[in-house]
Order: C-alpha cells, then sequence, then structure tokens
C-alpha cells in the first residue's frame, strides 16, 4: 500500500524569502528586518484603511445604504437578514428561470449583496464580545491552573510536614545515663586538636633531646 500523502491547506511561502532565514543567517545577524509599523493610510483587499479608523467601521463611512435603524437587536435583525436573503435567492432563481437576460436579475443580485454585506457588518459587531470573552475564559482557565498547582503544593507541604514531625517523634528523650555516657566518650576520644598539639609537643620534646646528646658528646 502506497502511503497517504500530506497535503498542506495553504500554499508554501516563497523559497527566495524562506532561504533569507537559513539557520546560518539567523546565527549571524543577517535576516531581513521587520517592516515598519504603519502609521497613516493602508490599503486591504483593495480597500484603503486607516489606523485611526475604528475597529467596526459605521456602513455610512462606507457608503453602504443602512437597512436597520440605529437602535436595533441583534439576533433579530440577524434573522431579518437571513430571511430576506432567503427570499431574494428563490426570486433569483426564479428570474433565472424566466427571463435570465432580464434587468431583474442584476437588481435582485445587488440587493444580495447588500444583505449579506448587512449580516456581516452585524456578526462583526460580535467581535469585540467575543475577544472579550475569550479573553475571561482564558485568565478563568489559567486561575484555575494555578489554584491547583498551588493545592498540590499544599498538600506535598503538609506530607513533608508530617514525615518531619513523625521523625522528631521518633528522636529518644535525653536521660542522665545518656548525658554520662556521652561525657566519658568525649573524655576517651579527645579532639583533632588535642592530638594535633600533643604530637607538636613531643615532637619538640625529641627535638630537644636529640641536641641536648649532641652538645654533651662535644
Amino acid at each position: 500500500m502506497s502511503e497517504t500523502a500530506q497535503v498542506s491547506s495553504l500554499p508554501l511561502p516563497p523559497m527566495q524569502y524562506v532561504t533569507l532565514f537559513s539557520e546560518e543567517n539567523t546565527k549571524r545577524g543577517r535576516t531581513p528586518r521587520p517592516p515598519p509599523p504603519i502609521t497613516d493610510n493602508y490599503s486591504m483587499f483593495g480597500n484603503p484603511y486607516n489606523t485611526d479608523d475604528a475597529v467596526i467601521r459605521p456602513l455610512e463611512s462606507q457608503n453602504i445604504r443602512r437597512l436597520y435603524p440605529n437602535n436595533y437587536d441583534h439576533r433579530r435583525e440577524l434573522k431579518k437578514l437571513n430571511h430576506s436573503i432567503t427570499a431574494s435567492f428563490l426570486d433569483l432563481v426564479d428570474i433565472c428561470i424566466r427571463n435570465p437576460e432580464s434587468e431583474a436579475r442584476a437588481t435582485k443580485i445587488d440587493d444580495l449583496t447588500l444583505l449579506f454585506i448587512h449580516m456581516h457588518h452585524l456578526v462583526n459587531e460580535f467581535r469585540p464580545h467575543q475577544a472579550r470573552e475569550t479573553l475571561r475564559v482564558m485568565l478563568e482557565q489559567q486561575k484555575r491552573q494555578r489554584l491547583e498547582i498551588a493545592e498540590r503544593f499544599r498538600r506535598h507541604f503538609d506530607k513533608a510536614w508530617e514525615l518531619v514531625q513523625q521523625a522528631i517523634s521518633t528522636i529518644p528523650e535525653p536521660t542522665e545515663s545518656n548525658i554520662k555516657l556521652l561525657i566519658d566518650i568525649e573524655r576517651v576520644q579527645p579532639s583533632e586538636g588535642n592530638l594535633n598539639n600533643q604530637a607538636c609537643g613531643n615532637g619538640c620534646v625529641e627535638e630537644d633531646r636529640v641536641l641536648c646528646q649532641i652538645i654533651d658528646l662535644l
């Protein structure tokens, strides 16, 4: 069986641009710098825009006739637009069947275009609300993860504290016999400093004795 070919849903980037971002150019800092930010006008999909424009521009600023009042309910207007689009589409189909060359066909297509623009505009007005809700969900998820981490840390801390307390409770209490035994051991086993001092003292006495014998022989 032949292996299933994986096809990307997006076109490949231009290779003359990809080669500029090779590992060697990245290490040496030779990659192209990003374009400067746009500060005035720009064009997107053939339409001019300005950086000072609102995120959701009103229909009047785009020279589009408004079909619904200024104060409206989004759900109600979207339902009305949906019904109008369905009726206009059926009318367009009827016109194409009866008289495809009629001017009413172009008029009905313009009406459908205007209805879709209004529906798209109403949907876009929900984007800020969608962004806020998405951010709220992300923050709640991060808060829940931090609380879970803090709770796990608290459980580990309590367990470690319990083990420490158990270890402390197993240590026997000091008694008089233990204290006397500890004192006797310290007396029998001198410290390293005392051993060094004794070695130095014995060494000095031995040297003096040898020197004295040499002088007596002379």
